[in-house]
């Protein structure tokens, strides 16, 4: 089985593509369980992608989050190989 590549899915509330960030697999796991306070309450937080960018999200423009595992998929921003 592949190593999985958690990512962070971003779906704007203004519409468009969704914007994708790995994360490492700890990142993963503390950010799941806050997504949902986070997008209710329209917080900002700094998320650091996989390959130690910093990324700040405000919140209050996201229609839904979540963290998905990427591994079949090869299109998210900051994810090598």
């Amino acid at each position: 089985m592949a190593d999985p590549k958690p990512a962070l899915v971003l779906h704007l509330a203004t519409g468009g593509e969704p914007l994708l960030f790995a994360l490492t697999t700890d990142a993963s796991a503390k950010l799941t369980g806050r997504l949902a306070q986070l997008v209710k309450s329209g917080a900002v937080e700094t998320v650091t992608t996989k390959d130690h960018s910093e990324v700040t999200i405000n919140f209050a423009h996201v229609a839904a989050a979540y963290v998905d595992d990427l591994t079949r998929k090869s299109t998210v921003f900051g994810m090598h190989g």
